[in-house]
């Protein structure tokens, strides 16, 4: 890969990041975002002397490491540490090789809605097409609140993400998955946009109750530069006025 890929690649993980925490999902200095660089390495927000939380993220806070850990390049760890739950990413991209980027987040909301025991369900249709989509094939949760430091919980959480997109983890967050760091995040954003609507639907006094068959049916996949394209315009374009 070319040095102003790597570089683009930077920018965009970091790009990803912000939009995690402004849309107070990974608030503070929590979370983080992996893209796959090739069978051995990926990119991935670390941890250096300056640490001030995902929404400052920058291009320069995006390092070139190996699956295990070591630097991917000379240099690439000079004054930074890879995050305490790189397995978490590593593991489930050398498990998923129809993934190209890892989202690990902490929306509150999420986790307030699995420890109240509700399930990510397709309540909702037009208003989210993507997340329809996603909560109908269902949204598995790894239910142990464990740090993941080690490639034993790596696998684990793996093994409860299966095949689908995105993981819940109990007490502790959500994982998401990709073919793209955008979409990696925008799925991220519609789990926690259904768990927010879950808890003040259950708040009100109402049931959860999933969309019928029919209007799933009539849900038109609206094509990637829609959901994918300007969306992420859209979200990048908020980081600007805050």
């Amino acid at each position: 890969m070319m040095s102003g890929e790597l570089a683009e690649l930077r920018h965009l993980v970091a790009e990803g990041c912000r939009v995690l925490a402004a849309r107070q999902l990974a608030p503070g200095i929590l979370g983080h975002i992996s893209y796959r660089i090739d069978d051995t390495r990926l990119l991935v927000r670390c941890r250096g002397a300056q640490e001030r939380g995902l929404a400052h993220t920058t291009p320069q806070d995006i390092r070139l490491v190996e699956l295990t850990g070591e630097p991917g390049a000379p240099g690439e760890l000079d004054g930074y540490t890879v995050p305490y739950e790189l397995p978490l990413h590593s593991r489930v991209l050398m498990r998923r090789p129809d993934v190209m980027s890892v989202v690990h987040a902490h929306p509150a909301n999420v986790v307030a809605a699995d420890l109240a025991g509700l399930t990510i369900l397709p309540i909702v249709g037009a208003y989210d097409i993507p997340g329809a989509v996603l909560a109908h094939r269902g949204v598995p949760v790894f239910p142990r609140a464990a740090l993941i430091h080690n490639s034993a919980l790596g696998d684990d959480v793996a093994d409860s993400l299966g095949e689908r997109p995105v993981v819940l983890m109990r007490g502790h967050g959500l994982t998401s998955t990709g073919t793209s760091v955008q979409e990696a995040v925008l799925r991220a954003i519609s789990v926690d946009t259904i768990a927010s609507l879950s808890l003040s639907i259950v708040s009100a006094g109402g049931t959860l109750k999933p969309i019928g068959a029919e209007d799933l049916a009539d849900l038109p996949n609206l094509g990637a530069g829609l959901n994918l394209g300007a969306a992420w315009r859209h979200e990048v374009s908020l980081l600007g006025s805050q």
